[in-house]
């Protein structure tokens, strides 16, 4: 016997507070944010303000996670906020959620496999190898997620966390030396005052630093496969968004005061692409830099592991609710894994992939930044739902009397939100390279997704 039935079935892990948070670090893949989203927040959004806005959105999501943290000690299940939002607002809107949640990463994972497959092809030829169509390293990244998506946990995390300790040391290298070194005018401190924040458009800046953050539900998504869920689970959720955010905020500033806070908006715009990697080797030498190229690799390969082992669970506990195809609430007898889901997961990716191959579409312009967008936007309102679930169960059941875990920092997180949501929507088409109709077409798309899920809802209850 190979698997355990869906009605029996419980993930298993041993995972600690330091694994999952190198799976959800590993996620929001710092480097990628850092040598991508950081110039064009500096280029197009608020300038030498940059640092400013990933605290912002740290504070968002450190206030959002204060219910969301306290909603995991009575809610223990791998859907997460699709699990959070069922409990809170019912089948219906849960569905809702589950198609928003399945949206927002598969399309991620999508999109990442054309970047990184772009960045390998490119990699392969500066060092003399031969020029091959950039799907077929997106084929065989899949190939080697597949393979490691279909074991336990475990594995993966170990995988993650060696790769992540490299990547986050070059990036904290950097901004040691930079900071040492006195950056190209003198370490000044105003990246992180309110005339910089608000200086050009903050909301773009925001909007690419809440993308920055893609993947941190995932502390409540490995709850089954922790040693203690109740505690591991808060512990993770702080520790991880606030980790993230302060990483992001230091080794930004680092990156601007490389190239003054006076020139880094102008040096972004001239090489938006190699604006991390030559502040790389003006401080730390070509060495460092050619080696970040490497790791930035290494940084997409263990993002896009950490998002299909995210899709796999939602597809596991999606089937274990008796919504999809029965298979995939099996688990594996020795790996303790959803391998079916996680198979299904593979199989959905390289559909997405051929069909933006097939259509002769570039990897990064098109498949990258269409499904990066795709999905800021898909999870934004997802945590909205989540967060107006989270309120609404504590309410219901009564089973926490704190006012500030269940009301009050619920609530403030909900505006935030709302407020970032605005402001996203309001520069959508900037995310997806200044196309209206792009632009429109995928905001349709988040809006049918749920409206299916909750379609697929009511038909189950009538029928």
């Amino acid at each position: 016997m190979t698997e355990t039935s869906t009605a029996t079935a419980r993930l298993r892990g041993s995972i600690g507070v330091s694994g999952i948070v190198f799976l959800v670090i590993a996620a929001a893949a710092p480097l990628t944010a850092l040598s991508g989203a950081l110039p064009l927040m500096i280029g197009l959004g608020n300038g030498a303000g940059a640092p400013t806005a990933y605290l912002v959105a740290a504070a968002v999501l450190l206030v959002f996670s204060v219910g969301y943290a306290a909603m995991s000690s009575h809610v223990d299940d791998a859907g997460a906020f699709y699990a959070y939002v069922r409990h809170g607002l019912g089948t219906e809107i849960g569905l809702g959620a589950a198609g928003l949640a399945l949206l927002t990463y598969t399309a991620i994972q999508a999109g990442i496999y054309g970047l990184a497959a772009s960045t390998v092809e490119n990699l392969v030829v500066h060092y003399g190898g031969p020029e091959l169509p950039w799907y077929l390293y997106a084929f065989a990244l899949i190939g080697i997620v597949a393979a490691l998506g279909y074991r336990n946990i475990e594995l993966g995390t170990k995988v993650l966390g060696v790769l992540l300790i490299a990547e986050i040391g070059i990036v904290v290298a950097l901004a040691a030396v930079v900071l040492v070194r006195g950056g190209a005018h003198g370490v000044d401190t105003v990246s992180f005052t309110p005339s910089a924040f608000f200086d050009g458009s903050p909301g773009v800046a925001l909007m690419f630093a809440i993308a920055s953050f893609i993947g941190f539900e995932a502390t409540a998504i490995y709850g089954e496969e922790t040693r203690d869920p109740r505690r591991t689970i808060p512990r993770a959720t702080y520790i991880a968004v606030g980790t993230i955010g302060v990483l992001y905020a230091v080794v930004s500033w680092a990156v601007v005061l490389a190239f003054g806070s006076d020139g880094v908006a102008a040096a972004a715009g001239e090489d938006p692409e190699g604006l991390t990697f030559a502040a790389a080797r003006m401080f730390l030498g070509e060495a460092a830099a050619d080696a970040m190229s490497i790791l930035l690799v290494t940084s997409l390969f263990a993002a896009v592991l950490a998002m299909h082992n995210v899709v796999s669970r939602y597809g596991y506990a999606l089937a274990r609710d008796g919504i999809g195809h029965h298979a995939f609430g099996h688990i594996h007898h020795r790996h303790g894994s959803p391998h079916k889901a996680s198979l299904a997961q593979t199989g959905s990716a390289l559909l997405v992939v051929a069909v933006f191959a097939c259509a002769g579409a570039d990897p990064v312009l098109h498949l990258f930044t269409w499904m990066a967008g795709l999905a800021t936007v898909a999870i934004l309102v997802l945590m909205l739902l989540t967060s107006i679930a989270i309120m609404a169960f504590f309410r219901r059941t009564g089973v926490d009397r704190r006012r500030w875990h269940t009301v009050f920092a619920p609530a403030l997180g909900t505006a935030g939100l709302f407020l970032v949501t605005a402001l996203v929507i309001d520069n959508f088409s900037t995310l997806v390279g200044d196309s209206t109709v792009v632009a429109t077409i995928l905001l349709a798309l988040v809006a049918a997704t749920f409206v299916a899920g909750v379609a697929v809802a009511l038909a189950r209850r009538t029928g």
